[in-house]
C-alpha cells in the first residue's frame, strides 16, 4: 500500500538535498517496500536525481491470475513537461519493460506485461528539469510468466501473420483521441531452452502531417501479442511503423 505522508515527504526533503543524500533518503522511503529498491535504482536510473511521486500512476491488479498476460496502465497525465517514461519490475530476472517517448499524445500508455514472479511494478516519469518521478504498485501472481513458453510456439500460424497489425482509434463520444493497437509477434524472452530472445524493438505512431505521436522501445517482458492504448488529441489517420530484434519490419495506418 502506497503511503501518501512519506511520499509527499521525500519529495519537499529531496528537493533540497545533495543528490548522495536524497539518494539514501528514497532507499530507505520505499513506498512499496521493497527490498531490491536500492539496487534497481542504480541498475535503472544510475546516478539520477529521483523523487517517489504519486502523480505517477501505475494501474494494475494486486492480484494477477495469469503472469504471462498482466494488465498495467502507466498514467502521468498529472505531471507537466513529460520527456520520457520507464517502465520495470524490480523482481523479474529482465528488469525493463518498456520505454516510451510521449510527443503529441499525452503520457499514458496500457499495454500487458509477463512477471515471473510476485513484485513491484513501476513507472519513472522523466520531466524536462531531468528529475525521474517513479510510481508504482505491487502485483501477486503465481509466477513463471517470463519462463513459460509462448502460445506461438506451438502454432506455425504466427509465422505468417508476424507483425500483423489490428487498431481502432475513437474520435468522438467518451473516449475520443483513444488509441489502440495490436501487433501479432511471440514476444520470447530469451530465457527458455532452445529459444532466443526474439521481440518488437521499437514502434513509433505519427499522424497525417507527419508529427510523432509517440515513440516506443519495447523489451523481452512485453506480452505476447502486445496491445497498447494511447491516447491523443485531434484526429486524423495514424501511421505505425516499427521493428523487431530480428530487423522484420511492421507497417499499417489507422484511420479514424
Amino acid at each position: 500500500m502506497l503511503n501518501f505522508p512519506l511520499t509527499i515527504a521525500a519529495i519537499a526533503l529531496t528537493a533540497l538535498m545533495p543528490p548522495g543524500e536524497a539518494f539514501a533518503l528514497q532507499e530507505a522511503g520505499d513506498p512499496l517496500g521493497s527490498a531490491r529498491w536500492g539496487d534497481m535504482q542504480k541498475q535503472v536510473l544510475p546516478g539520477a536525481t529521483v523523487i517517489f511521486d504519486p502523480r505517477v500512476k501505475v494501474i494494475a491488479p494486486s492480484v494477477a491470475e495469469n503472469p504471462m498476460q498482466v494488465p498495467v496502465t502507466i498514467d502521468a497525465t498529472a505531471l507537466p513537461g513529460v520527456q520520457e517514461v520507464l517502465v520495470f519490475a524490480d523482481f523479474n530476472p529482465i528488469l525493463q519493460v518498456l520505454r516510451f517517448f510521449p510527443e503529441e499524445a499525452k503520457p499514458f500508455l496500457g499495454f500487458r506485461l509477463k512477471l515471473q514472479q510476485s513484485s513491484p511494478v513501476r513507472a519513472a516519469v522523466r520531466t524536462a528539469d531531468g528529475v525521474w518521478h517513479v510510481g508504482g504498485t505491487w502485483v501477486n501472481t503465481t509466477g513463471g510468466g517470463c519462463t513459460a513458453p509462448s502460445a506461438a510456439a506451438a502454432s506455425p500460424e504466427w509465422q505468417k501473420r508476424l507483425n500483423e497489425v489490428s487498431a481502432r482509434q475513437w474520435s468522438e463520444g467518451p473516449n475520443a483521441g483513444r488509441i489502440r493497437l495490436r501487433i501479432v509477434h511471440p514476444m520470447d524472452t530469451g530465457l527458455i531452452a532452445g529459444t532466443p530472445a526474439f521481440h518488437l524493438e521499437e514502434i513509433n505512431l505519427t499522424d497525417s502531417a507527419g508529427r510523432r505521436l509517440m515513440r516506443l522501445q519495447t523489451f523481452e517482458p512485453v506480452a505476447e501479442n502486445p496491445v497498447f492504448t494511447l491516447q491523443r488529441q485531434g484526429g486524423g489517420d495514424i501511421e505505425i511503423s516499427g521493428r523487431d530484434n530480428n530487423g522484420n519490419l511492421l507497417k499499417a495506418r489507422i484511420a479514424p
